[in-house]
């Protein structure tokens, strides 16, 4: 069965301002909590970054905002909540919101927002002046189509708080119907100290990565400093591909077709690479240029056939025709690329017209023809008006290939290469002027080395407003997208067929199915697959308006304009105004053109940060002191002084883990089904526990922890843990209990979100979820409703590497061997199992699993009664 490789891409960055002069012990602003929620349903992914600052002192402070987001994305929403009040971004025209724009560039202010940094991404930044001891929320969307190339999807995690948080988690949720065949996940914030923050899980159509770092681990990784985390995470999958006609998604009248065949012959092809060697590529560019020239004339097969010209204010040929890649022609060529010396000016007209002349003299029969052009420069000789090239090129290709031009640094003319790739079937990249140049060139040649098919044709029966339907090539790796709108829903079927010329034939697929039995999408995502056409439909018209001209243009750039605003797309043609509190200035979020170099005035504050720190973050800063105060916010949370009859009573919840005897457990009344995962293994297993055990959930030696639950009928009622001598937490469906060995702490499931640190713990409360790290462990737990019933649910993030680990979630990553009839093996043990669900209760949303079941003594390898701890441990 075929499959296509992802590699998914997101960045989040925060930066805070503050004032000169602080130390690590007097943060003014803090950064509480920060999340970045990324969700892909069938490509399309929506991602909501949400950072909440405080304002610690005695005194107002300007709080900057700023995240770094795909290129490729479009911005959707952004608000600011403080004191009550919502403030939220305004998606106008362009042309209406440039007057505020220009009135504050003119007062000398930093209007815009949004700016291009890198080669991918563009950053969104804005500021806000925050009252003495206010908080303040800031919450950016974005949405974008992820885009097949070379086999892969991308979506880049990248972060960089510039403070460690406390309440620091990125959850990424993917969903796709074929299946989920593979997934793994790397980077920088997946290595070393990091690896047990990163969690993942895949059940059939659907994946959950969640990356939850402690504060510790934040400061201490390879990526990491006393500024907090700075790296990137990458989450690999592959997706099933079982019908070459592609896999067709609808949902409240729009449908989504994806078509990436693979079960195809390559076509040969014949390649001319039209070379730029002018006097502005001397140096590393065109050393670079040749050194990617030599790796991709090696990678031409056999059957390819190949040109090469080079070009300044002359143009030179390699060989008039067309030669077979055999390996003396391909040895000749390279001796050739070898020699080549930047000199002279640029004529960009006659160099192009030449490969198109060499290509329309060679017999195209049962192969495809591509044009590529590398040029860092604009002409200068010869005829040197861009807009007579591109009418002279398009008249000379006369859509019968694709031209592909790539533009080396910033000094090229973008626009008119972009313009004359879009006009001949092809697109423009650009190259950075870096020291993996080469690999760029590489890369892009990796795009369109191997056709598969020429001449596709995608045709829908009852369904209109398409996006593009026609391609003149598609290539391995890559993916053909089709969406609109179905316009006759009283059909029994949708039919759809697409034509297509491949290596030996005319071929077409074809593919009927149930309006009913349409994949659709779950009630969180509704209207995904609407949004996602909005999105492709917007993308291709501002493509499709580079190249029209007279009223054809004006209506794609009314109708690009019309779905931005419907759908409130911050595109080229819109912008979103930012109106922040009475006296504070507006600023304006515009699309940054490809290559645009934003000029703007440096800020130091960030330098600033550097060494800036605090002892307590979040809410909850009360409870750091030994003091009867409420806590920050006036929150549900109490410091008081423990009387020591009170502290003998809370030492004898959660006994020192050695000293946890096994006891006899009543007769099972009724059984909890368990999970247990390992990131390699694509089934997980389950298996049954008594309701009534009373558990060793997870103990270290070492470092003085245990934990341990007692089981109602759904899931725990009672959770005890222990670190070291002095710190007890107990959390119960009613509330939770901490006790540091002076004071006890209580909370409320229901109150506001908590923050409270002391002596090597961390408690972090949500709604209906608990985030407790002690020491080397980490444990969130969940708070779940069903059938009426509330209970706990632990999850472990965090565990040492340690041999001596012991409890039932010391045992949750055993590998095993699926074996012929439904035999499961572990070590040297086998087992008859049985295909089942689960219900996971490791997820808030608690999804229902697929799993092998198995009797808990082969996943545990031992019996119940190793795992069972003392009466004594819980209260009545």
């Amino acid at each position: 069965m075929a499959r296509a490789t992802a590699i998914i891409t997101l960045l989040g960055f925060l930066l805070i301002c503050a004032a000169p002069g602080q130390t690590n012990k007097e943060r003014y602003v803090d950064i509480y909590s920060f999340h970045i929620n990324s969700t892909v349903t069938s490509r399309y992914a929506i991602t909501v970054i949400t950072s909440r600052v405080a304002n610690r002192v005695n005194g107002s402070k300007e709080v900057h905002f700023q995240v770094k987001i795909p290129k490729n994305a479009f911005i959707s929403k952004f608000r600011m909540t403080m004191e009550g009040k919502t403030y939220d971004g305004v998606v106008k025209k362009k042309e209406e919101a440039q007057q505020q724009y220009s009135q504050a560039v003119s007062r000398g202010e930093s209007a815009g927002m949004v700016s291009s940094v890198g080669r991918t991404l563009e950053e969104f930044k804005t500021s806000v002046t925050v009252a003495a001891f206010s908080k303040v929320t800031f919450e950016l969307v974005y949405e974008e189509l992820l885009q097949r190339q070379h086999g892969k999807y991308q979506l880049l995690i990248n972060t960089r708080p510039m403070q460690p948080v406390g309440d620091f988690k990125i959850d990424v949720y993917i969903e796709e119907s074929p299946g989920i065949s593979f997934m793994e996940v790397k980077g920088e914030l997946n290595t070393n100290e990091l690896v047990n923050a990163v969690t993942t899980s895949r059940a059939g159509d659907k994946a959950w990565v969640n990356f939850y770092p402690t504060r510790e681990q934040q400061t201490k990784c390879d990526v990491c400093g006393e500024n907090g985390l700075n790296g990137d995470l990458l989450i690999i999958y592959d997706v099933e591909r079982p019908k070459p006609s592609g896999e067709l998604k609808a949902s409240d009248g729009y449908f989504v077709h994806y078509f990436a065949p693979t079960d195809v012959q390559r076509i040969p092809k014949n390649v001319v690479f039209v070379i730029d060697r002018s006097g502005s590529m001397s140096g590393r560019k065109i050393e670079q240029t040749r050194l990617a020239m030599l790796k991709i004339l090696g990678d031409l097969a056999e059957d390819d056939y190949f040109g090469l010209i080079i070009f300044d204010r002359q143009v030179e040929v390699w060989k008039r025709k067309l030669r077979q890649a055999t390996e003396m022609n391909l040895e000749l060529a390279k001796d050739f690329v070898r020699m080549i010396q930047a000199r002279g000016a640029t004529d960009i007209n006659a160099a192009v017209l030449k490969g198109v002349e060499m290509i329309n003299k060679h017999p195209e029969e049962r192969s495809a023809s591509i044009l590529i052009l590398l040029t860092d420069g604009a002409p200068n000789t010869g005829v040197s008006d861009p807009t007579q090239i591109q009418a002279n090129v398009k008249e000379a290709i006369g859509g019968k290939f694709p031209l592909y031009c790539l533009g080396f640094g910033f000094d090229v003319n973008f626009d008119f290469l972009n313009k004359m790739a879009l006009e001949n079937n092809g697109r423009a990249r650009r190259i950075y002027e870096d020291s993996d140049a080469d690999l760029q060139l590489q890369g892009f040649y990796e795009s369109v080395a191997t056709p598969l098919l020429t001449d596709v044709q995608l045709n829908y029966t009852a369904a209109g407003n398409l996006t593009q339907t026609r391609f003149s090539r598609y290539y391995n790796g890559s993916e053909i997208v089709v969406a609109g709108q179905i316009t006759d829903n009283s059909l029994d079927a949708f039919q759809t067929e697409i034509i297509a010329i491949s290596k030996n034939s005319k071929v077409t697929y074809q593919d009927s199915v149930l309006t009913k039995g349409l994949a659709g999408v779950l009630p969180q995502h509704e209207n995904s697959i609407q949004r996602l056409w909005a999105y492709l439909t917007v993308k291709q018209l501002l493509e499709k308006e580079v190249a029209l001209t007279g009223q054809e243009k004006e209506t794609a750039r009314e109708e690009a304009l019309n779905l931005s605003l419907k759908y409130k797309f911050v595109t080229p043609l819109t912008s979103m105004v930012v109106t922040k509190p009475q006296g504070e200035d507006t600023q304006v979020a515009h699309k940054p053109k490809e290559g645009e170099k934003v000029k703007q005035r440096q800020r130091s504050q960030s330098d600033k940060l550097n060494s800036h720190r605090s002892k307590c973050s979040g809410f909850g800063r009360a409870a750091c002191r030994s003091s009867g105060h409420q806590t920050d916010g006036g929150l549900n949370s109490r410091v008081h002084r423990v009387s020591p009859t009170r502290q003998r009573m809370m030492r004898l919840l959660v006994p020192k883990a050695p000293q946890l005897p096994p006891s006899t457990a009543a007769p099972p009344v009724n059984d909890v089904r368990f999970l247990s995962s390992a990131p390699d293994q694509p089934k997980p297993l389950c298996f049954d526990l008594p309701a009534t055990s009373k558990l060793r959930l997870l103990m270290d030696p070492s470092s003085n922890f245990s934990m341990s639950g007692m089981l109602s009928s759904k899931g725990f009622r009672v959770i005890a843990l222990q670190y070291k001598t002095n710190h007890n937490l107990e959390l119960s469906i009613g509330g939770i209990h901490y006790y540091d060995g002076l004071n006890t702490v209580t909370f409320l499931w229901d109150q506001k979100p908590t923050n409270h640190e002391t002596d090597g713990v961390a408690v972090i409360l949500r709604k209906d979820e608990l985030d407790v790290t002690m020491g080397t462990v980490r444990v969130v737990f969940f708070r779940h409703k069903k059938d009426g019933k509330k209970f706990l649910w632990p999850v472990v993030q965090q565990q040492p590497k340690n041999v001596n680990i012991q409890g039932i979630f010391g045992k949750n990553s055993l590998k095993y061997e699926e074996l012929p009839g439904s035999v499961i093996k572990i070590k040297d043990q086998e087992v008859k199992a049985t295909w089942s669900t689960a219900t996971d209760y490791r997820c808030s949303s608690a999804p229902v699993l697929g799993c092998w079941l198995v009797p808990y003594t082969f996943v545990l390898q031992g019996e119940l009664s190793d795992f069972m701890t003392c009466r004594r441990c819980f209260k009545p």
